[in-house]
């Protein structure tokens, strides 16, 4: 199993506090004679008639020297768990969680902004001091 992120419990810590409850850490998924992991898989229910909405997160921390590289890495992993959950899981949706100094830098930039453009790019913004949630983007 692959090492965990740097801020996996502060993501985790988040959404708890948002009222979803984790249903797998790593969420596990199948391609082939392969198996990936995504970091957090999470369920939250929205009414008893409705049942309840389905999420996975990948948690990145942008820590590399290149952030370019970093995006990159994030693009491919993002687009290759979310085609795999699109099979496997379809009432699931994928989320890229990143924090806010992430967001605020790399996100406003021109290469930033071309993945928040992607169809089916959803992002989770976290603070990781106050391990809170503070803004979702679909």
């Amino acid at each position: 199993m692959p090492a965990r992120d740097l801020f996996h419990d502060v993501v985790r810590a988040a959404l708890e506090k948002n009222g979803w409850t984790i249903t797998a850490d790593p969420l596990i998924l199948t391609i082939g004679l392969r198996s990936v992991f995504v970091d957090l898989g999470a369920e939250k229910l929205i009414a008893a008639e409705r049942g309840s909405d389905k999420i996975a997160v990948e948690v990145k921390s942008f820590l590399s020297p290149s952030p370019i590289s970093d995006l990159e890495n994030a693009w491919g992993q993002f687009f290759l768990y979310a085609r795999t959950l699109q099979k496997q899981e379809p009432d699931r949706i994928l989320y890229l969680a990143v924090s806010e100094t992430v967001f605020q830098t790399l996100f406003t930039e021109e290469a930033g902004q071309l993945l928040l453009e992607e169809p089916g790019f959803h992002l989770i913004v976290f603070n990781p001091t106050t391990e809170e949630i503070v803004q979702w983007k679909s």
